[in-house]
């Protein structure tokens, strides 16, 4: 049999230097929001990639032990329709669906940016970099779109915000156009 050996570390301190929270980026600031989809989205759009690049391979030997190619056109063109739709479409259409899900989104106080880390269509992080006044709120609720940052759709979901207070900012709902308690006084001494 096999033997493992396992070193053990108790009793071993690990100390930090850093001063900063471990949700903290030096580059994009203070993580306020991660996507608890974002291992899911990977692992669907790598499996959908890795079929449809397995169909590309396999098909020429298909054809080949098959002897399909003797079969009539317009069986070949219904059998090539078919496998190009599962091959080609369902990743692109895949792509197209998750390309806003944000799986982190960062912020920096000092110049009220945000940066939201998306997947691109050859599964690497992209970074999208917009200021809290790019965000836009669709008129109509969109299925995929929760907020656009200048023209890009974007897809969070506001319950796994640690604090409302973050989602609240992003939004724009913290500059609320309802009148204050104390401005609604101002009206009615002036009245």
């Amino acid at each position: 049999g096999f033997i493992f050996q396992v070193t053990s570390f108790q009793g071993v301190a690990v100390r930090s230097l850093s001063t900063s929270s471990p949700h903290d980026h030096p580059e994009h600031g203070r993580l306020v929001y991660k996507g608890n989809l974002a291992k899911a989205v990977l692992g669907v759009k790598f499996f959908s990639y890795s079929t449809s690049i397995f169909n590309l391979f396999m098909m020429p030997y298909i054809m080949l032990k098959s002897g399909f190619g003797a079969e009539s056109l317009l069986v070949q063109a219904a059998f090539y329709g078919l496998i190009g739709i599962f091959t080609f479409v369902t990743p692109v259409t895949l792509h197209i669906l998750t390309k806003g899900y944000v799986i982190r989104l960062y912020y920096k106080d000092e110049v009220d940016t945000y940066t939201a880390i998306t997947y691109n269509a050859i599964l690497g992080e992209k970074v999208t970099v917009f200021h809290q006044k790019d965000v836009k709120i669709p008129d109509i609720t969109k299925m995929f779109t929760t907020f656009y940052a200048k023209t890009k759709s974007m897809l969070v979901n506001p319950t796994l915000f640690p604090d409302p207070q973050d989602y609240n900012h992003l939004m724009g709902y913290d500059k609320s156009s309802v009148f204050k308690f104390e401005d609604l006084e101002e009206v009615e001494e002036a009245d």
